[in-house]
């Protein structure tokens, strides 16, 4: 019985599977936008929430506390000066997550997770002209 045992073990071994969730919670709050397969998006999702409420946070042990579960300082400085104030007046429910269908390779469901706030990059007046 798996009673009160919370999370995925995606098939991975302890050290690997935090490992993986570091890299791609600080994937996510580089580009905001990451295809993932479906399970991996919802572990992803519980903690780049936490991460981002402590962002909300903003004192200086929520920045260490952020510090040591992000892999990039960049990352970490973008979380607390832009993302945090977006969601300052938001109550939690910061990603979302779309599913896309099935992998080809191995019909392993598929989904697109992002920030809610999320905006398509506007197109340069290179990518403009291609397109024409």
């Amino acid at each position: 019985m798996r009673h009160r045992k919370a999370g995925r073990k995606l098939n991975r071994d302890s050290a690997h599977r935090l490992a993986m969730l570091r890299n791609i919670v600080t994937s996510l709050l580089e580009h905001e936008r990451i295809v993932t397969t479906l399970p991996k998006a919802k572990e992803v999702r519980r903690a780049a929430e936490k991460m981002i409420t402590l962002g909300k946070r903003g004192d200086l042990h929520a920045q260490r506390q952020a510090a040591a579960y992000i892999r990039s300082k960049s990352i970490v400085t973008k979380l607390f000066k832009e993302l945090a104030p977006q969601y300052a007046e938001r109550q939690g429910g910061y990603t979302r997550i779309i599913r896309t269908g099935n992998r080809p390779g191995d019909a392993a469901p598929m989904a697109l997770i992002e920030l809610v706030n999320y905006e398509e990059p506007a197109p340069t007046q290179s990518q403009v002209s291609d397109q024409q």
